[in-house]
């Protein structure tokens, strides 16, 4: 059996899908896939979105994703800090973090408008 392009056609179900050029990706393929690595913990994610455009402090931080130990909040920030995602300031016996890149907070931003939106409510069919 041969399969011709037009045994490959699929239907999306989201009509506004744009089809994107992939070869436009090549170049930035390994970046974006360290940054969906760096957010593929959970602890993380949360921690930038809690960030999202402010500077906070690890107690804010802790406190908006849930009471976190201080520990893993720790090794998290860290982690977010060696990926270059965000930076921190010390004032006094506080230190601030923030997001560093424009292109972090985009992906937060899209996470949050699939995630977050409000769910509707179904009706049952019948």
């Amino acid at each position: 059996m041969t399969v011709t392009p037009d045994d490959l056609q699929i239907t999306f179900r989201y009509p506004n899908f744009k089809i994107m050029n992939v070869r436009d990706m090549i170049p930035a393929a390994a970046d974006a896939a360290d940054l969906m690595r760096s957010l593929s913990h959970p602890q993380r994610l949360l921690t930038l979105c809690a960030l999202g455009t402010e500077e906070k402090t690890v107690g804010e931080l802790r406190e908006a994703i849930g009471g976190i130990e201080q520990v893993p909040m720790s090794q998290q920030l860290m982690r977010l800090r060696a990926d270059g995602l965000v930076e921190s300031r010390r004032e006094g016996t506080s230190v601030y973090y923030r997001i560093t890149r424009p292109d972090v907070l985009k992906v937060i931003e899209a996470l949050q408008s699939v995630y977050c939106a409000p769910r509707k409510v179904r009706r049952k069919a019948g």
